[in-house]
């Protein structure tokens, strides 16, 4: 879609609402999880929540190779300087605000902090983002190499074997933040990918959609199950915690495409889903401390909580964003 003269994909600002809004759920799914002492059997409801949104971050990077493909021009300074100043900054901000504020009892320093994504649980993949924006010029000269099916097939099978041996034996033990990386170069590709062939891809979507269907409800039984009961074996709370699965890989991109494809051929309300998705970058960074003080003050009903925790931020960052020149610090 042209919109003043820039090209906009209402379709992919509907899924970046979406995934901060699976991410809002996850860390507040999380919360009677806890209180429960992580007893999953009578945690039904939570752990579900907590499970089927595990989509939310492999998209944040899909949505990221499939906007930086379309909007690099070349001009590596340029790029930089634009992209650092809309993410590295009130990465920043925040992670000096949490440090320091919100949860200033670290045991490392704010620098490395800030290179590990530590100063506060939902920075984590930040730092792997950063990364992959440094590194785009090297991703974006061979794409016509890497968007070959063959060399996709391999890159998912080789990302698959590195989530089967980082989840079930716990043997990748690379830099953290290369490791987060590696663990989404994949979905980062594909986004890189499907941003030229658009339509194609829609078309396919189609064609399989109820096939996809079937398997997102399959897979995220998988996710769901496979977290709940290697938890209750093993006592290990990584196995329902952790991102880095190859059910849940295989789950996203069973989902997301179905998502994709109802987003397009859906009539959305462009308007909203624009001004959300700019809100949603502050909304990432605020809605801990929101989920927290809602946690503590108001209810520990999951259902109240999120949608509480979820309003209250986005109106939040729409005040905010009222305040001109503070959203480029804030996001």
């Amino acid at each position: 879609m042209e919109q003043k003269g820039k090209l906009y994909y209402p379709t992919i600002d509907a899924l970046r609402v979406l995934a901060i809004l699976a991410v809002v759920l996850i860390h507040a799914a999380t919360k009677p999880l806890e209180i429960a002492h992580y007893d999953l059997l009578h945690a039904f409801w939570p752990l579900f929540w907590h499970q089927i949104t595990r989509f939310a971050v492999p998209l944040f990077f899909f949505i990221s190779g499939f906007l930086l493909e379309l909007t690099y021009k070349g001009d590596y300074r340029q790029y930089l300087q634009k992209r650092l100043s809309r993410i590295f900054l009130p990465y920043l901000t925040w992670s000096a605000i949490y440090y320091y504020f919100v949860y200033p009892w670290h045991s490392e320093s704010f620098l490395n902090a800030l290179i590990n994504g530590t100063a506060s649980y939902q920075f984590y993949f930040i730092p792997a983002i950063l990364l992959f924006y440094l590194l785009f010029p090297v991703f974006h000269r061979p794409y016509f190499w890497l968007a070959k099916p063959v060399i996709l097939l391999l890159l998912g099978a080789g990302e698959l074997i590195l989530l089967y041996l980082d989840y079930y034996s716990h043997s990748v033990t690379v830099f953290y933040p290369l490791a987060v990386a590696l663990f989404n170069l994949f979905p980062f590709i594909s986004g890189m990918v499907i941003s030229h062939c658009q339509a194609q891809f829609v078309n396919l979507v189609k064609k399989f959609r109820w096939l996809l269907a079937i398997a997102s409800v399959v897979l995220g039984s998988w996710v769901f199950l496979s977290g709940r009961n290697l938890y209750l074996a093993t006592g290990n709370y990584l196995f329902f915690y952790s991102n880095w699965r190859p059910q849940a890989l295989l789950y996203t991109f069973s989902l997301v495409p179905l998502l994709y494809y109802w987003l397009t051929v859906s009539k959305i309300p462009i308007s909203i889903i624009k001004t959300l998705s700019g809100l949603s970058f502050f909304v990432f960074f605020i809605h801990v401390i929101v989920l927290e003080f809602f946690w503590q003050n108001l209810t520990h009903n999951l259902a109240i909580l999120y949608f509480a925790t979820t309003a209250c931020s986005f109106a939040l960052a729409w005040l905010v964003h009222k305040i001109p020149y503070l959203s480029r610090l804030t996001g």
